[in-house]
């Protein structure tokens, strides 16, 4: 899909003096949102962005500062679930 944006030529300006592919950037922008709020998966971000690895959307993600909440109560929880399947 094809999205085009009005912007005033003033203000593309400065966007892309900032952020020469400004684009790449909006998709980024689209994709980190989207990411936030729950809506897409992080494979779903990299497909969009033509990511390669797991690893190239966490760096995106972290970049991004786009990383979904993991309170220390979701890593006990994590924690006490693999010590139950190691028998500890």
């Amino acid at each position: 899909m094809k999205v085009a944006l009005d912007i005033p030529e003033e203000v593309e300006q400065r966007l892309r003096a900032r952020w020469s592919d400004l684009p790449r950037h909006a998709l980024e922008a689209l994709a980190a949102a989207a990411y936030r709020s729950g809506v897409l998966t992080g494979a779903e971000v990299g497909c969009m962005l033509g990511l390669e690895s797991r690893w190239e959307v966490e760096d995106f993600l972290k970049n991004a500062e786009a990383l979904l909440g993991y309170t220390e109560a979701d890593l006990s929880r994590d924690l006490q679930a693999i010590r139950m399947t190691r028998g500890r």
